[in-house]
């Protein structure tokens, strides 16, 4: 186990998902700025991330998966090591947002938020553990939300239409900080570090025209997504080599 030192992704190979757009293609080019050669899955086309990874020089492989089928996520997570012999990195980031109340969250909200948020970051880290077990490397940074640690981020759309996020997608995120905790404790001693972030109101496509009153707040604007992918790439560097189990806030104060 090595001592933190400056970021340097050379020729590391990371696995995005959800990375067609936001928050995952702002995670996948960062990466690729530090060096990483990227794999994007989404249930989305990836060739417009594809095509920024590429620019920068590094490879890149675009893998339609969705991520709450146990299958999908065992033939992307072979199609990588077939490409490319290895997985250095693995940030779950796909995810689905219901802003429905409790008394209107049906059977299929809380199942698609449970199972593309949480069930996806399980099996992704299930299938990806024994490749980074078998080099005793490995960094795995989970796309949490604020929502997991406050019940769900106020909002307020347009036409006063509900902006909160929904007691699915906060208990999802909730249970990917528990999992992050659970999955860094089992393999420290392995070389796998395993952490979470957990971003407020970010502006992304799932935000766009919702007012989360950031003037309120300590840092008084809206989150990028680069603020977001500079966080990945802490987590997921030698910068963070004494570092596993956490959640860093990335929210401008916010809570």
């Amino acid at each position: 186990m090595q001592t933190s030192s400056r970021p340097d992704l050379t020729d590391q190979v990371a696995i995005v998902t959800g990375a067609a757009r936001g928050i995952g293609r702002a995670c996948a080019v960062a990466l690729a700025r530090e060096g990483a050669h990227i794999v994007v899955t989404d249930v989305l086309p990836g060739d417009v991330t594809v095509a920024r990874v590429r620019q920068l020089g590094r490879r890149a492989l675009d893998l339609r998966t969705d991520v709450s089928r146990r299958d999908d996520v065992k033939s992307m997570v072979q199609r990588t090591i077939d490409e490319f012999g290895r997985i250095d990195i693995l940030v779950n980031n796909a995810g689905t947002l219901g802003r429905t109340g409790i008394d209107d969250t049906t059977d299929e909200i809380w199942d698609r938020d449970l199972n593309t948020i949480l069930r996806g970051t399980f099996y992704c880290i299930q299938v990806v553990l024994p490749h980074m077990r078998s080099r005793r490397a490995g960094k795995i940074v989970n796309i949490s939300s604020v929502s997991a640690k406050i019940g769900g981020v106020v909002s307020r759309g347009a036409d006063s239409q509900r902006g909160r996020s929904g007691p699915a997608y906060a208990a999802a995120k909730a249970g990917v900080l528990a999992l992050t905790k659970w999955v860094a404790k089992d393999v420290g001693r392995d070389g796998i570090y395993v952490n979470a972030i957990a971003p407020g109101g970010i502006e992304t496509d799932m935000t766009r025209g919702y007012n989360y009153g950031v003037e309120n707040i300590p840092i008084p604007r809206i989150g990028e997504p680069e603020d977001v992918a500079q966080a990945v790439v802490f987590l997921a560097s030698q910068a963070s080599n004494y570092i596993t189990g956490c959640v860093l806030d990335v929210n401008g104060g916010a809570a």
